[in-house]
């Protein structure tokens, strides 16, 4: 697969502010979308099935992994995720960069089959403030807030396997961090020399 536009697996422990990182950088940097994932876990009151994520039985969703439908999925807190391959090879072919809310499992399926995969881990700044998030959502019981807790130490422990590490603790200076990453990966010459590929020509030649 040619790849024009950069592939970002952004990850994060559940509370961690993945999700309002993204949503900022993308309005302050254009040609780049999130990929909304199929899962099986019941929609949120304020989400909207075909824009935050497309709502699926587990039936259907085994159904489409049976038939090759995803390049990445993972089961969480006892629900599916998985994210369409067609789109986002299509996405990527016209030079959009794409963004991935995954975890730690689905960011290490997409490196195996896109090894150019940029990985950017959030991390919260203290276990305290993890837990305060958690609960200012009041969306969970204290059984799965503890769940989630535990869960965020383990998916913590892969930070290693990223190749950026945020901590938002201040909201703006995460996002100007999360923006300048984007930023610089397309300026990396490989990117470059294929947007600039008839500038360098001319330059090339004119000192041949």
């Amino acid at each position: 697969m040619t790849i024009l536009g950069n592939l970002y697996a952004i990850s994060a422990p559940s509370g961690g502010g993945k999700t309002s990182l993204v949503q900022r950088l993308l309005t302050r940097v254009d040609s780049i979308q999130v990929s909304v994932s199929h899962t099986t876990r019941p929609k949120r009151s304020r989400e909207v099935d075909g824009k935050d994520y497309y709502f699926i039985d587990e039936k259907q969703f085994l159904y489409m992994l049976a038939e090759n439908t995803f390049i990445e999925h993972a089961k969480v807190f006892d629900h599916y995720y998985g994210t369409s391959k067609n789109w986002l090879e299509e996405t990527l072919r016209q030079g959009i960069d794409v963004v991935l809310e995954i975890d730690w499992q689905g960011a290490a399926q997409i490196r195996k089959l896109i090894p150019k995969t940029v990985g950017i881990f959030i991390l919260p700044p203290s276990r305290e403030t993890l837990e305060s998030r958690l609960r200012h959502r009041g969306q969970d019981s204290d059984a799965v807030i503890a769940g989630r807790l535990n869960k965020a130490s383990e998916e913590i422990s892969h930070f290693g396997e990223y190749d950026y590490l945020i901590v938002n603790d201040d909201f703006d200076r995460a996002v100007q961090d999360l923006t300048s990453i984007v930023l610089a990966e397309r300026l990396k010459t490989e990117k470059q020399q294929i947007k600039q590929q008839d500038l360098l020509k001319e330059f090339i030649k004119t000192s041949v």
